[in-house]
């Protein structure tokens, strides 16, 4: 913790450095002879490419290929979650689950900034009740799980996919705003921020939220101002903090970068370790519980004197061994909700780079001069789908919501053969050879292959599946050991929750990948 402190500090030093040099004017365009950082040039500002600083709390996974799908023997025999080859780009994990505290602190900001807006608070509340079994007595989880002290590093329970979501927004807004209060751009602002008047990082950046500016940035542009607020382009506002994607949780877990020789990969996982479920790579601590499950019917922990795992329910979230990430309990304790929408045949589907089901592309509401001019009630620039439309020259999509895309229901299938259609008018298909324009889809099925159906889903009613269903991960401390492998899957309405689901945050790894 304490490099981490100071690689945080060092960081916010030297983008001060970086900040107060944008007008030396010694950068030149490799391409115009044009002076970069100089008003007189027309003040086209640069910034040195500077490593990603670690986020709060999180490790870096180091990207690559792997076998993503089920290890294990399949009683049913079922073709969900096959095993295929896909590449995962390096990105930033939590460390730990998120806990009861590090949610109680997201509970108090919502509290005491939207005072006018009481519905926001109790929105984001856990549901405690989730303990509650018809035949157990459970009111003591009930009573005391989240609130209690004792079990502050805890993971939360009873949060839905929908509240997960938010608590990313919220936690990438006060990351950027202390990233900007630590580089003395801002001034830490407290008592003054309520209700619509918040740091937003979105908000900040269209110049909707000024705060209490302490060292202005100087604006270059000879038409400007003189003072801006930090772009993008300053290389300091960190990307996004969300759910990871289900492909991404899955090659954290595995930790498969102690398990290579360069570009061999010696052994095959089937955990998150080596092995089976207890530890045999070192003497010292043979036969000792690598992570918090149920062993059979009534072992919930083992016996007294001789406790196999040590908890009848969950356990903090720093306890056990971490992988070879240094990722803690990413396999029992709790499960874990990802981004992706749930259909058992994405794995056969999806792209073979970052692969993702659940699109749905959004674009920022902009006023008759093209700019971000309101907020809503909560500090919020307010985002819309994009149209067809607005696509209509574009090749990769049209949409703005492809969930559905090739996943074999009618609605998808008919887009998917008006897709077909449309670009064998554009000439973007050779039909004499059979080809098929990869920008539309993954180039190994073809709409013309398919067959329309009569659809796959009557959701709600036939189905459990829907696109408000996402992607579950990992085994919890109510499971058996065969969902304690990165492999496996299940799903839940995202507006449901459990005592045996959590969830940690991902934010992307920008520009170099080691």
């Amino acid at each position: 913790m304490k490099i981490k402190f100071i690689n945080r500090i060092c960081f916010a030093v030297a983008s001060i450095v970086l900040l107060a040099g944008c007008g030396g004017g010694n950068n030149v365009s490799p391409t115009t002879g044009w002076a970069y950082d100089d008003p007189e040039w027309g003040g086209f500002e640069s910034a040195n490419p500077t490593e990603q600083i670690t986020p709060t709390g999180m490790v870096f996974v180091e990207g690559g290929s792997f076998t993503m799908g089920s290890k294990q023997d399949r009683v049913t025999n079922d073709f969900n979650n096959v095993s295929r080859k896909v590449t995962v780009p390096s990105f930033f994990m939590d460390e730990c689950e998120i806990t009861n505290i590090a949610y109680r602190e997201y509970l108090d900001w919502l509290r005491r900034v939207y005072s006018d807006y009481p519905e926001v608070y109790r929105r984001a509340l856990p549901d405690t009740l989730c303990w509650r079994n018809k035949l157990a007595y459970d009111e003591k989880m009930v009573d005391y799980y989240f609130r209690h002290p004792n079990y502050s590093n805890y993971p939360v329970v009873g949060v839905t996919w929908l509240q997960a979501v938010d608590y990313c927004a919220w936690r990438t807004d006060r990351e950027n705003e202390k990233i900007l209060i630590d580089a003395g751009i801002l001034e830490l602002n407290v008592t003054e921020q309520n209700n619509d008047n918040v740091f937003t990082t979105d908000a900040y950046m269209a110049g909707l939220y000024e705060g209490i500016v302490n060292e202005p940035i100087p604006d270059l542009d000879p038409n400007s101002q003189g003072e801006r607020v930090a772009r993008m382009e300053d290389g300091i506002i960190l990307p996004k903090f969300r759910l990871p994607t289900e492909a991404e949780w899955e090659f954290a877990a595995y930790g498969l970068i102690g398990n290579t020789v360069e570009e061999r990969q010696i052994d095959q996982r089937v955990y998150p370790w080596n092995g089976y479920v207890t530890r045999s790579d070192d003497k010292k601590y043979y036969g000792q519980m690598l992570a918090n499950f149920k062993r059979g019917r009534g072992d919930a922990m083992g016996i007294a004197g001789a406790l196999n795992d040590h908890w009848s329910y969950t356990n903090p979230v720093n306890f056990y061994f971490p992988n070879d990430y240094g990722l803690y309990n990413m396999a029992g304790n709790v499960a874990e909700w990802v981004m992706d929408v749930y259909r058992n045949e994405t794995s056969q589907d999806a792209y073979d780079i970052n692969p993702f089901r659940g699109n749905v592309y959004m674009t920022k509401v902009l006023d008759a001069d093209g700019l971000v001019s309101e907020k809503d009630s909560l500090g919020r620039i307010a985002y819309r789908e994009v149209t067809v439309a607005e696509n209509i020259n574009r090749r990769n999509y049209k949409q703005a919501d492809n969930i559905n895309y090739l996943d074999g229901d009618l609605a998808s299938q008919l887009r998917a053969d008006q897709n077909w259609k449309q670009q064998t008018e554009e000439g973007d298909i050779d039909m004499a050879s059979g080809g098929y324009d990869e920008t539309e889809g993954t180039g190994e099925e073809t709409a013309a292959q398919k067959t329309v159906t009569d659809g796959m889903y009557d959701y709600g009613r036939s189905s459990l599946v829907s696109d408000r269903v996402r992607v579950v991960k990992g085994g919890s401390w109510k499971d058996r050991a065969f969902y304690l492998s990165p492999g496996e899957r299940r799903f839940l309405d995202q507006s449901k929750s459990s005592n045996w689901i959590g969830f940690r945050c991902a934010v992307d790894k920008v520009g170099f990948q080691e």
